[in-house]
């Protein structure tokens, strides 16, 4: 909306122009860096009225196509509003998006699935080609004329570094009490001229509040006063409320055995019903003054920030129920000391993940015996989300937790499988698992013991004997010993549902 009071700087302000005239400076073919991240600070206008432009154009038989980065996960009015006008190429790093998972799965959408934390290198590597244009939102635009971030991070400082041509989009929704909240490290580089990241603890501060942009970069500044699509949480039902309790009561075996301080260390939660559900168990848990070093901010999180249960958070972005994020806008200013927002290179750095002793908590699609995990992919082939950050956080974790409900399509697919029809995390990144059943800590355990604990502890009753009448059978004709496999068997539970619906055989 004009006239928010928002743009303090006069250039910048003198660049305000409509959504439909911004896009503009997109043409057929760029590359656009947009912001975004789990359904937090992405463009709201621009990508609108670029998705209508080029409808126009197909319309009239002119192609035209974009190649779209962004942090994250956006929501419809991004993602979906441009793969539904057929305007993407290609995306990246991760979506969520019914409507561009379609597209990709249907082959009209290239998709490239990468770690969060290697986006900005890759960026500046090079490898990826040029970036065009940054499309980034904000929350206001300081008299100096620097970027007062939104309600994330993601990769906006290499979006805003690497493009040519830079559009602004201020949007005067997002509370003004998030100044002070971000904290923007300019000191990383590409090799040999890298150097340590001085980040010691969750809550330190090693950069600067605000994103910088050389002025005369910014061809246009589109005001907004739009809300977040961030998609609300269900209550825990029991199933998560199984998979919390086991967690939590590992965890306080942990600190018993020496193993974890009473504070226990950092925690990582991905985004989930089930995550979530770990987050409100540990708020009726015996620990206190709980640090996080994670991506995303939810519910749960927010919920034990308020109670006092933690004390801080580090992360790259929210991602809030509507009622969550109503609240935390009308009490920013009381969350500000105890939230840092960070780029996503640092939220999700491997170096300090490993550093620091993060214990990660993830979700997943499926886990095989030998406790390898397959986060992306249904049926071996088609995309679901991504592997987001689980990757950067599971394999430098001091604990990697995966947890899921040990059934889906009520009870017509186990979770717990010979083998994954794809793997995104191996059996050496992988510590424990978790279903309602129980947990199986694999740490230590030989492939074979593995097995055998993932079976008794985490599958489905309905399908345990079938998974130990398989072990049995590997392990006498496997034509090796050590991680018996009967190949062509592994795979027949997945060609079993996709031929008659159901895992079970009939």
């Amino acid at each position: 909306m004009p006239g928010s009071g928002r743009i303090r700087h006069a250039g910048l302000a003198a660049k305000v122009v409509s959504a439909e005239a911004a896009t503009a400076h997109i043409r057929h073919g760029d590359t656009v860096g947009m912001s975004g991240f789990t359904g937090a600070g992405y463009p709201k206008a621009v990508p609108q009225a670029l998705a209508r432009r080029i409808t126009a154009a197909h319309e009239a038989g002119e192609p035209f196509r974009v190649n779209v980065w962004t942090g994250a996960s956006t929501a419809p009015e991004l993602d979906g509003a441009l793969a539904a006008a057929d305007g993407i190429e290609l995306r990246l790093p991760y979506q969520s998006d019914p409507v561009s998972r379609q597209k990709i799965n249907d082959g009209l959408m290239e998709y490239i699935d990468v770690h969060l934390s290697h986006v900005a290198q890759l960026a500046w590597e090079g490898f990826l080609g040029p970036l065009d244009v940054a499309v980034v939102e904000v929350s206001a635009v300081t008299e100096e004329g620097h970027l007062v971030p939104s309600s994330s991070i993601g990769n906006n400082k290499t979006w805003l570094d690497r493009a040519d041509r830079v559009i602004l989009e201020v949007n005067s929704w997002q509370s003004a009490e998030l100044d002070g909240m971000h904290d923007v490290y300019y000191g990383t580089a590409l090799p040999p001229a890298r150097r340590p990241i001085p980040l010691l603890s969750p809550g330190d501060r090693i950069g600067v509040p605000h994103l910088r942009v050389a002025p005369e970069k910014v061809v246009a500044v589109v005001e907004t006063d739009s809300p977040d699509r961030n998609t609300g949480f269900a209550p825990p039902d029991d199933t998560a409320r199984r998979i919390a309790g086991h967690l939590i009561e590992f965890l306080e075996h942990e600190v018993s055995c020496g193993r974890l301080p009473d504070g226990l260390l950092p925690l990582q939660s991905g985004v989930g019903n089930v995550a979530n559900a770990v987050l409100a168990g540990l708020q009726d848990s015996r620990f206190e003054q709980l640090t996080a070093y994670t991506e995303v901010i939810q519910d749960g999180m927010l919920d034990l920030l308020r109670s006092g249960k933690l004390a801080l958070a580090s992360a790259t972005a929210f991602s809030l129920s509507p009622t969550a994020v109503a609240d935390f806008n009308a009490n920013a200013r009381d969350f500000r000391d105890r939230i840092v927002l960070r780029p996503q290179e640092i939220s999700n750095h491997p170096e300090i993940v490993r550093r620091l002793g993060v214990l990660a908590m993830n979700g997943m699609i499926e886990a095989d015996v030998y406790g390898n995990v397959n986060s992306t992919h249904l049926m071996g082939s088609r995309i679901q989300n991504g592997i987001g950050g689980s990757g950067d956080f599971a394999r430098n974790a001091y604990i990697s937790f995966f947890l899921t409900p040990s059934t889906a399509k009520d009870g017509a697919i186990s979770a717990i499988v010979p083998m994954v029809s794809h793997v995104d995390h191996t059996e050496h990144d992988v510590h424990v698992v978790v279903t309602e059943h129980g947990l199986a800590d694999l740490r230590g355990l030989a492939p074979r013991r593995r097995a055998q604990v993932v079976i008794d502890r985490c599958a489905a009753p309905e399908y345990r004997p079938m998974l130990a009448d398989y072990l049995a059978r590997a392990q006498a004709g496997a034509f090796g010993r050590h991680t018996p496999h009967l190949l062509g068997e592994a795979l027949s539970w997945h060609t079993r549902y996709l031929e008659t619906g159901s895992m079970q055989p009939r």
